[in-house]
């Protein structure tokens, strides 16, 4: 929510950058976010260069205001990270908020969390016992 907030100004899970999805069936969330390829599919076929991987952070970032809305890094993404919204007719991903996510800083329940590789790492070896 206020990830909508942040970018449009309302709060509407809907227009969340970061999406999750839910198994009724499982009772499984799930949080689809960018992998940061190496070489990002949807960066090689953007038509504009609108999505770009900044070699600095490794982020794999993607500038609307040089998208047309063709639709070919929505299409291209191995797992359904950009998405075409809809009012504004460009492709849209999560862009950390210019390094201060504010999924993460107004998340109460502390479940969205943002740290260095190696500390998060360390996290899930503390916490859940695995990689």
């Amino acid at each position: 929510m206020a990830c909508s907030y942040k970018h449009y100004g309302v709060i509407d899970y809907n227009k969340a950058r970061r999406h999750v999805i839910f198994d009724r069936d499982q009772v499984l969330f799930e949080a689809v976010q960018c992998r940061h390829c190496e070489e990002p599919v949807c960066a090689a076929v953007c038509p504009t260069e609108a999505i770009r991987k900044d070699e600095k952070t490794g982020w794999v970032l993607l500038n609307p205001m040089r998208c047309i809305g063709c639709r070919s890094c929505v299409i291209s993404c191995p797992i359904g990270v950009p998405w075409f919204d809809e009012d504004l007719k460009v492709a849209v991903k999560c862009d950390f908020c210019d390094g201060d996510p504010w999924c993460a800083k107004y998340c109460s329940a502390q479940a969205i969390q943002v740290m260095p590789r190696e500390e998060a790492i360390e996290f899930m070896r503390r916490i859940y016992g695995v990689i």
